[in-house]
């Protein structure tokens, strides 16, 4: 867990590398019901939806995120709340990292914001986000 007395703002998060594969791609959307072919049929994808390959859903991105700020909680810190977009498309094949830094720290609170990204092979972020979580109280 983080010691709240060592953050500052600009410290970045740990990076976590994702490559999914179709594999995973199918399972993410069986798990939600999502029958859009374009996360999972590349002829599909290619030659009626027009994209160059198969499409990594948003909401896979935004987990991702989610693991980047759980992670570096540990189990003493509590996610209060999160939010991110999709800015831009990222496609299997891609290798894309998510990670972030630390916006600003509250002693009083124990609360930090944390800007959050995903971004592909050309560092461009695909999807941004933004959370607050708060750190357990340290125990001596």
């Amino acid at each position: 867990m983080p010691s709240l007395d060592t953050l500052k703002p600009g410290q970045p998060l740990p990076e976590i590398v994702f490559e999914p594969n179709e594999v995973d791609l199918f399972f993410f959307n069986a798990a939600l019901w999502n029958g859009h072919r374009i996360h999972y049929d590349a002829p599909y994808t290619k030659e009626v939806e027009g994209y160059p390959d198969v499409v990594i859903d948003g909401p896979l991105q935004g987990d991702w995120l989610s693991q980047v700020v759980t992670r570096w909680l540990g189990d003493d810190g509590e996610l209060l709340e999160m939010s991110y977009s999709n800015r831009d498309i990222a496609y299997l094949g891609e290798r894309l990292r998510a990670g972030g830094e630390i916006v600003s720290v509250d002693p009083t609170t124990r609360e930090v914001v944390l800007r959050l990204a995903v971004r592909n092979e050309r560092d461009a972020v695909t999807t941004p986000g933004e959370a607050r979580v708060r750190l357990a109280p340290t125990t001596v």
